[in-house]
């Protein structure tokens, strides 16, 4: 069979199976295994496949319609513009953790900065990575509560070449911390924040991914109010905490930290919060809090 008739069989497996978009997946999929460009597929298209292709293709096809994710059947997936190696060990990169990024980028505009980050519940590193290459003089502290996605983040690091200037860490939120790290100029964190009862509403595709990396088992809120309540004990004063969120919204702001605001994505739906260490006086009053807990706002 051609390519083109390999690729017309196997969008109607992924129609059948329920996938929302059969023929970008097949020809993903194809590419991968082919090893070729998508300018090469639509110009080899009536180009008998080899049998080593065929049979994979029809591997990964099979895989594709039980409804795992294209990330974790190809082992890689794009943040930022790089390839970072994924598992099922770890969260699937998404495009609006860019988001957080992006922010940091406007709170810290000069890139050569000798600034301190960490990268709370770092998954496959994609934030720490980022941050380590954006910032080449920068120093990243990474934690994550799984040896396992430890491993694949390093693994990143090494192949963008910024392991040196990254220290991964086990342990749950700060817990991973010590006397030893000095306190940070920022902290960037995309935390589990689905609720337990969103669980099974969800696509199937997330169904394969870590359900540690999803759900913090209650609310979607009670991680992020963690890292709020806790962040003054690790930032510098005037430092920065910036944290993605989801439907359950953001938790009310703690004495010591203030929202400068809330951030959105193009959607118009609420997706984390900025947040400054501003007092470190217990107790003390900070007017003009927006307290956001379980319902996005648009201010």
């Amino acid at each position: 069979m051609t390519a083109q008739q390999q690729l017309r069989r196997a969008i109607k497996e992924l129609q059948t199976a329920g996938c929302e978009a059969p023929r970008l997946d097949a020809e993903l999929l194809l590419m991968h295994v082919w090893g070729v460009s998508r300018t090469q597929l639509i110009t080899q298209a009536y180009e008998k496949l080899p049998s080593t292709v065929s049979h994979a293709f029809h591997s990964v096809i099979s895989k594709r319609c039980k409804r795992i994710p294209i990330a974790y059947i190809t082992e890689t997936k794009e943040f930022w513009s790089r390839n970072f190696k994924v598992s099922p060990d770890v969260l699937i990169p998404r495009p609006e953790t860019e988001h957080l990024i992006e922010e940091l980028l406007k709170l810290y505009p000069n890139t050569e900065g000798c600034y301190h980050f960490a990268d709370i519940g770092t998954g496959s590193g994609c934030i720490a990575v980022t941050l380590a290459a954006e910032y080449p003089n920068a120093t990243i502290i990474a934690t994550d509560i799984c040896e396992a996605s430890l491993h694949i983040a390093q693994n990143n690091a090494q192949t963008h070449h910024v392991a040196k200037r990254i220290q991964f860490r086990c342990g749950h939120l700060y817990q991973a911390f010590d006397t030893s790290i000095p306190k940070l100029d920022a902290i960037i964190s995309n935390p589990p924040y689905v609720a337990q009862h969103e669980m099974a509403e969800l696509a199937d595709e997330l169904h394969h991914e870590p359900v540690h990396a999803l759900t913090d088992q209650s609310n979607g809120l009670s991680l992020l109010r963690t890292l709020l309540q806790q962040a003054p004990n690790h930032l510098k004063r005037y430092g920065h905490l910036l944290l993605e969120t989801g439907l359950c919204g953001l938790p009310e702001t703690p004495n010591d930290m203030r929202i400068l605001h809330p951030y959105h994505d193009l959607a118009g739906l609420l997706r984390g919060g900025i947040y400054q260490f501003v007092s470190q006086n217990k107790g003390s009053k900070i007017r003009g809090q927006s307290p956001l807990e379980g319902r996005p706002r648009r201010d």
